[in-house]
C-alpha cells in the first residue's frame, strides 16, 4: 500500500513538472487555464495523499 501511494506521489509529481514546463511555453490562454487548473488539481492531489501516508522519520546518516 505505501509502494502503491509512493508511486502515485512520483507519478503527480512528474506531472506537475510537466505542467510547469508548459506553463513556461508559448500558449493560448485557454491553453494556460487548462493547464493552470491541471496543475491545482495535481498538487491537491499530493495534499490529499500525503495527508494520508503514515509519517516516518527521515533517515539522517550522519547521526547513529
Amino acid at each position: 500500500m505505501i509502494d502503491e501511494n509512493l508511486a502515485r506521489l512520483r507519478t503527480h509529481h512528474g506531472n506537475i513538472q510537466r505542467y510547469r514546463q508548459l506553463l513556461e511555453s508559448s500558449l493560448t490562454d485557454l491553453e494556460r487555464q487548462f493547464i493552470a487548473k491541471r496543475l491545482a488539481e495535481e498538487q491537491s492531489a499530493i495534499e490529499t495523499l500525503s495527508a494520508t501516508m503514515p509519517a516516518t522519520p527521515s533517515k539522517n546518516p550522519h547521526t547513529a
